[in-house]
């Protein structure tokens, strides 16, 4: 009598595993999005970056406007030496943005001549994939 019960928990356990999984995946996928942008503002290819950004984040500034904006930015802090996740939120809606899927990743970076900050980066999905929307740096 108790198996149909047994099954029906089952079932109710992978449903509600396989959502945390999925937004799992999905904050990995955003993470890896992050590190391959990360790695282009690294080496100083922000034309690149600001290529390969979410819709909302060029239609926000200009390429050029971009360069200029994270070159001021960065350049007083000096090279990356170590950056280490700190955490990464899915979420459906963040305050002055569309609804869409995003996810807020947080880095603890240590640079040259700032040795603790934060780096706040947001991955969306844009067009069937994640794409960066917005960066800042604390």
């Amino acid at each position: 009598m108790h198996r149909p019960v047994l099954i029906l928990v089952a079932i109710l356990t992978l449903g509600a595993s396989m959502s945390a999984n999925a937004a799992g995946s999905n904050e990995e996928l955003a993470q890896q999005a992050a590190q391959r942008w990360l790695a282009l503002i690294d080496s100083g290819d922000y034309g690149q970056s600001w290529d390969t950004a979410a819709t909302l984040f060029k239609n926000a500034l200009t390429k050029k406007a971009w360069g200029k904006s994270i070159l001021s930015a960065r350049a007083p802090f000096g090279k990356v030496e170590s950056r280490q996740l700190k955490s990464a939120t899915y979420a459906k809606q963040l305050p002055g943005a569309p609804d869409g899927e995003y996810v807020v990743i947080q880095y603890n970076t240590s640079f040259e001549k700032k040795k603790s900050s934060v780096e706040t980066i947001t991955p969306m999905m844009d067009g069937g994939s994640w794409k960066v929307s917005g960066y800042y740096i604390k």
